[in-house]
């Protein structure tokens, strides 16, 4: 492939009420892959319709997986999507342009969240929602490392930013993000024991009035309401629920 093709990665596991539309968002790109873990359903079918490329196996560590799917793809530029996240024609025109005569290596995409159909502009952090993303890169400049809750990533080169956002579908509704909380706090707690890293546990309480501080007050949560009170407890509660996971 030349130095301007694009390949879309999008990792997934069992999503066939939204696969599709994640990708068509991308059908831009010149390449689409698909890396599916441990999936059951029809997410694959679905995928090859819209001329997808499959990749398929199964994955404890988010670190390797990502790093499969990004060693599957052939284009210069790596776009990786979440299956939660859509692009905008907006925002597919601004990739098309910028891959042409771009002089950087990765570029930070902004996000707008929603819970539902809702944007909220307001309280996101620490593992609940993101303002950007790098989400885009040029082959071998961006690495995940090791880890099965969000895992480190290492980003060489130059950095620039994109304008138009990435359209992040986080939660459904309440109990949608409550459930994320219960399902992210049980891979780190297990990620924590497999690697021996044990929190103190008095910091980690001391982290619930913080975290709730920032994303309440600092983050203006405040300014959405019941949602703003909703995303403080969950940042709040994610490190104390980890730590009382680990524990047990």
């Amino acid at each position: 492939m030349s130095s301007k093709t694009i390949s879309l990665l999008i990792v997934a596991q069992n999503e066939e009420l939204n696969i599709s539309d994640c990708i068509k968002s991308g059908l831009f790109a010149d390449e689409i892959v698909v890396l599916l873990d441990r999936s059951q359903d029809t997410t694959a079918s679905i995928a090859t319709g819209l001329g997808a490329k499959i990749i398929e196996g199964a994955w404890s560590d988010e670190g390797e997986r990502r790093m499969r799917g990004i060693n599957a793809c052939t284009g210069s530029w790596i776009l990786e999507l979440d299956v939660d996240e859509r692009i905008s024609p907006e925002l597919a025109e601004e990739i098309k342009e910028i891959v042409v005569s771009s002089n950087k290596d990765f570029y930070l995409i902004p996000f707008r969240n929603f819970i539902g159909d809702r944007h909220v502009r307001f309280g996101w952090g620490a593992y609940n929602g993101v303002g950007a993303k790098a989400a885009l890169f040029r082959r071998g400049k961006k690495r995940w490392h090791e880890g099965t809750v969000h895992p480190k990533i290492e980003l060489k080169g130059a950095k620039g930013k994109l304008v138009n956002p990435i359209d992040h579908f986080v939660y459904n509704d309440l109990a949608d993000m409550y459930n994320r909380l219960n399902k992210y706090s049980t891979a780190a707690a297990s990620d924590a024991v497999a690697h021996q890293r044990y929190p103190n546990g008095f910091s980690t309480f001391r982290r619930f009035f913080s975290r709730f501080f920032r994303s309440y007050f600092q983050k203006q949560g405040f300014r959405e309401g019941w949602v703003g009170v909703a995303l403080g407890l969950f940042s709040a509660t994610y490190p104390v629920l980890t730590y009382l996971k680990i524990k047990e």
